[in-house]
Formats: structure tokens, sequence, C-alpha cells
């Protein structure tokens, strides 16, 4: 099965509903930890929609703060930001204080190379790269359920679960990836937040999207396979007598400086 053409990011409306609301929750958390001083230039790698760089502009008072994303669409969503390849990143050495990205580097064909362009864009003796990436192998409630749910019904669908592809969901894999950039004082903490749906039809519409592997995934389904799918996952998520579901994501946070 080819995964990678499951993995679509069109529409920034779509992916906000889809993961957008949850992602500025570990944001929040995220650059609290980080506590940078004010007027600090931050590059905002796999800038997405901006949700990480909107939580910087509202809490870091930073100086500057420039996104790059290589989808145009979600540019467009974006404040503040460019169309870029975030493996080649158009920016001189050394221009920024803090280069950070969120939820990106699990979708990249060579994270090494896009930890090696952030090391590269900060200033040297005590810039900072930082980064989370969901905890798809086993902190994301919500995709646990679902993948296995649709492996359940299709076996072939397990080869599409993040958390089987992604290694770089793992704290000791992003640790690997910092040291090996030469970054020193690298931390790893976990992030976790709450998500809590209203009812089944709020947490099974985004799937309808087409915005990210689950979603793609939904999208090439027949309509009855979409059907069954979508009753045997409503049967097996917690849901309380006034229809909520309540479940939980966890991300893992890093972040190293330059020596």
């Amino acid at each position: 099965m080819d995964e990678q053409r499951y993995d679509v990011w069109a529409s920034g409306a779509a992916y906000d509903r889809f993961m957008g609301r949850w992602s500025r929750a570990v944001a929040r958390e995220f650059t609290a930890w980080l506590g940078r001083p004010d007027g600090f230039a931050w590059l905002d790698v796999g800038c997405g929609t901006g949700v990480l760089s909107a939580v910087v502009r509202e809490r870091c008072r930073p100086g500057r703060v420039l996104g790059c994303d290589r989808s145009e669409a979600f540019v467009r969503a974006a404040r503040g930001a460019v169309v870029a390849d975030a493996q080649a990143l158009p920016v001189r050495d050394g221009a920024f204080d803090l280069a950070v990205s969120g939820l990106t580097l699990n979708f990249l064909p060579d994270p090494a190379a896009a930890v090696t362009g952030m090391v590269r864009a900060v200033r040297p003796h005590g810039g900072l790269v930082a980064a989370y990436v969901w905890d798809y192998a086993e902190g994301m409630g919500l995709l646990r359920h679902f993948w296995d749910t649709a492996a359940e019904l299709d076996p072939a669908a397990a080869e599409l679960d993040e958390g089987r592809r992604f290694p770089h969901c793992r704290p000791q894999s992003l640790h690997d990836l910092w040291t090996d950039a030469g970054l020193d004082d690298v931390v790893v903490r976990a992030i976790e937040v709450p998500t809590v749906f209203a009812d089944f039809a709020d947490l099974w519409g985004p799937f309808l999207a087409g915005q990210g592997p689950a979603p793609g995934y939904v999208a090439a389904l027949t309509l009855a396979d979409r059907e069954d799918l979508r009753e045997t996952l409503r049967t097996a998520v917690p849901t309380a007598p006034d229809g909520s579901i309540t479940l939980s994501a966890r991300a893992w946070a890093i972040r190293g400086r330059t020596g």
C-alpha cells in the first residue's frame, strides 16, 4: 500500500477541524516550557496553518516570527508565512534565536536534514532548536481507536497507522535526532491534553474531510466500507450518558541548544 498518497494536506480549514483544535493546546504548553525572553526572532518550520506561530505571537512577545511550509493552501491560512521546504530552509545562517517545529517532523522524508537546517538557522552558542510531535504509537486516543478499528475490518489498513510508520513519534528516536545534529542540553518531555467531543458526529465528521492519513484512508473507502467503519468505531469509543466522548492526546516535545 502506498502510504504517502493518503497524506493529503490541502485545506487549512479541514485540518483545523481535525487536529488544529488540539494542537493549539499543545502549542500553548510547548511555548510556556521554552520560556524564552521577549524580543527573540522565531522560525516556525513546517508551520502548517500557523497554529504555533499564532501562539508565539500571543504569548511570547517575539521580535519577529517567520513561518514556512511546503503546502500553499496552509500558507494562505497562516500569517507571516512563506512556501518553503523544511528540508531546504531559505534563510541565512544564524538569523534566528529559535527554530521550532510543531507536528511536522514525522511527515518529512528526511527529518534529520530538517533538524540540521534548523540548527543552521539559529545563532551559535545558545540558539534554541525545539519541536513536538504527536505520540502516534501510544498517546493519541482518537487515532488509536480509529486505526485499531480500521485494521480489525481491513488488515491492510495497519500499514497506514502513523504509530507504525513514523519512528520519530517516540522519545528516544527524537532524542537521537537532536544529539546527532550536535545539539547540547537535550531534553524530552510529554505534553498531554484532553480531546473532548460533543458527540460521535463531532468525532467522526473531521474524518470525512480528507486531511491527513486517517481521513485520506476514509476517503478512499467504498460507501459500504465507510459506513461499516463508522458504526464499528462508534461502538469502540467510550461514550458518556450525555453522548460526549472524552479521550486524550499526547505529544513528545524536545529542545536543545547550540554549543
